[in-house]
């Protein structure tokens, strides 16, 4: 398919109507673009926001040819895509970032592969398709380590940790017995991650590297800046710019890093991809000059890139679950930048908003 730059007056569909697609949503009324999310959920909360919506199954190839038939270009909030439902939208109007990209970081051990195969380090790690495969795995990795199904997790699901004494076949079966990776559990200094976007040109913009806590699974915090020496932080968006480049990648995309200590000094271990905007570039829509929602929206139109410059040193901390009802505390809190996703039911574990806390604006 051609490559086409879009205009002012677009529409972009979004698939995907979490709050991704909220945030992307109110990024496109900015740029004068509108917006039409595609979704299986008729209370999610891009649907608020979006100029339009279609709620129906992914798989649906009806709603989908409507919900393509409207739009000028495609992108996604979310990498789990039934393959044939970003192929079909594909063969009527550009998909950006691409089905190839999808598809490889749908798939764990394909991603992995894909990593190494570009010479970037990352946790050792095995092909695991029975109890049989698991028990080499663990005698080739040891314990501790990971075992993760190939597909379908995120926040901590679809995981559990193999240690001294635990059961392999129990712990294979606990995942539903499907294909899976075994990753080796890395004593980590701390985890980062390089948000980027790569525009239809080629161009890349990176923003600063964040540092990342997760609690239970699940991003708690990101600091900005990270504290990584300039030629350790360098070291790490060149390995995001040779993936994005790779990949021939249009978009935002985030890679998560383990930075690790041993006698050799300090090294960058690659974990893993999200091909669409993320978690911990949320800080970016109230510090920095250009938003990762912005940024996605002008990549994916062929728009020109805009700056990445992070306006001072910052926190965003997600709100999950009862975190929501602090709303009127952070509200009252100078230098609090407060993002609530109008998710109707809080739930443990369910990310219903963040607040971006701007150190200078403190003071």
């Amino acid at each position: 398919m051609v490559e086409q730059t879009l205009a002012p007056g677009a529409r972009v569909g979004i698939v995907g109507g979490g709050q991704l697609g909220r945030m992307l949503a109110l990024a496109a009324a900015r740029l004068g673009l509108s917006s039409h999310i595609f979704t299986d959920r008729d209370d999610d909360p891009a649907i608020e926001v979006a100029g339009r919506a279609c709620v129906a199954p992914y798989d649906d190839e009806r709603a989908l040819a409507r919900f393509v038939a409207e739009v000028d270009v495609v992108t996604y909030e979310f990498e789990n895509i039934p393959a044939g439902a970003a192929a079909f939208l594909d063969s009527q109007k550009p998909v950006r970032p691409s089905p190839r990209v999808l598809a490889l970081t749908q798939d764990r051990l394909i991603e992995k592969n894909f990593i190494a195969g570009l010479g970037i380090e990352v946790a050792p790690y095995a092909q695991v398709d029975d109890a049989g495969a698991l028990a080499r795995a663990v005698a080739q990795i040891g314990r501790p380590s990971i075992l993760k199904t190939r597909r379908f997790g995120y926040d901590g699901k679809g995981q559990t940790l193999i240690r001294l004494g635990s059961d392999l076949a129990t712990a294979f079966r606990s995942l539903g017995g499907q294909p899976s990776i075994l990753e080796g559990f890395i004593p980590f200094r701390c985890e980062v991650s390089v948000v980027a976007a790569r525009g239809l040109d080629g161009d890349f913009v990176a923003w600063d590297i964040g540092r990342n806590v997760h609690e239970h699974h699940i991003l708690a915090t990101t600091t900005v800046p990270a504290g990584l020496s300039a030629e350790l932080a360098a070291r790490a968006v060149d390995k995001a710019r040779r993936i994005a480049e790779a990949l021939d990648y249009v978009g935002v995309l985030a890679v998560e890093m383990f930075v690790v200590e041993d006698s050799a000094g300090l090294r960058l271990l690659v974990n893993e991809i999200a091909p669409r905007v993320h978690n911990s570039g949320h800080w970016t829509l109230d510090g920095s000059v250009t938003s990762q929602f912005e940024q996605h929206l002008r990549a994916v139109c062929g728009f020109p890139l805009g700056s990445a410059r992070a306006h001072g040193p910052l926190e965003m901390r997600n709100l999950i679950g009862d975190d929501i009802f602090r709303w009127r505390e952070l509200l009252a809190r100078k230098g609090a930048c407060l993002h609530l996703y109008g998710k109707s039911e809080p739930r443990p574990g369910r990310k219903m908003g963040h607040v971006t806390l701007l150190r200078d604006a403190e003071n």
